[in-house]
């Protein structure tokens, strides 16, 4: 075979541990137009499928409360001045805070 594509490869890579003497032959595409569509239909993702991916029942994210009353309130004043001094920040701080 001559330079495999990245496609080719991956699939030489991954039967390797299975070859014996067998070689791979490529076939084009353009001639075998049904087997080709057939290799390219997806199979249901249920236990039988060797690639199953078990879904989650429920997909949360679990968010904590995030308590700012211990600080200071100097802090806040002081990004508020950053803000405001930063020419590039001032014009969206203005627009904000209209």
């Amino acid at each position: 075979m001559k330079t495999p594509n990245k496609h080719m490869l991956r699939w030489q890579i991954a039967i390797q541990e299975y070859r014996g003497n067998m070689t791979i032959v490529h076939k084009d595409g353009n001639i075998f137009k049904n087997e080709d569509g057939l290799s390219r239909c997806p199979l249901p993702n249920d236990i039988d499928n060797p690639a199953y991916v078990p879904e989650e029942a429920s997909p949360q994210i679990p968010i904590e409360g995030i308590s700012f009353t211990d600080m200071n309130t100097t802090f806040f004043e002081e990004v508020i001045n950053g803000y405001t001094q930063d020419k590039n920040c001032s014009i969206l701080f203005q627009l904000l805070t209209k």
